[in-house]
């Protein structure tokens, strides 16, 4: 284990899911190309499921009170995949945000605290929008 606290499937996890998200940007620069933003959304998906579990990730998607979520990124990912990467991408971020809204008060307090990015969030056009979006009830 070179990364303390970390089991060998949760490190090729984290290496999965870097390599996802880095696809997934790069596949929108590059104009929404197909392959690139299929790659990503398996990579994403499978480095997930490494780091937390199989079980874990199962149950993460399938709780009752986000089944409309899920339903939204799982199927972006699906449309991605059969060939309409802006609607799928549309779908997938707005599935995107409504799973993981309750960790976005968590990340923006994280954010704040990093010494030059706290700067930036707490400017006066971007600290009302972050402060809504840190908000975890008002994304419904």
């Amino acid at each position: 284990m070179w990364w303390n606290g970390f089991g060998k499937s949760q490190e090729i996890g984290m290496g999965l899911t870097g390599f996802g998200v880095f696809f997934l940007f790069f596949g929108m620069i590059l104009f929404f190309d197909k392959a690139l933003l299929a790659i990503g959304n398996i990579l994403f998906v499978a480095g997930l499921s490494f780091v937390i579990g199989l079980e874990r990730t199962f149950r993460f998607f399938f709780q009752k009170h986000k089944m409309k979520a899920t339903g939204f990124f799982l199927g972006g990912i699906f449309v991605v995949l059969i060939g309409w990467p802006v609607i799928g991408m549309v779908l997938e971020i707005y599935g995107f945000f409504l799973l993981f809204r309750g960790f976005f008060p968590v990340v923006v307090g994280f954010i704040r605290r990093v010494p030059i990015l706290g700067s930036i969030l707490n400017l006066p056009g971007i600290s009302s929008f972050v402060d809504k979006v840190g908000d975890s009830n008002s994304m419904v």
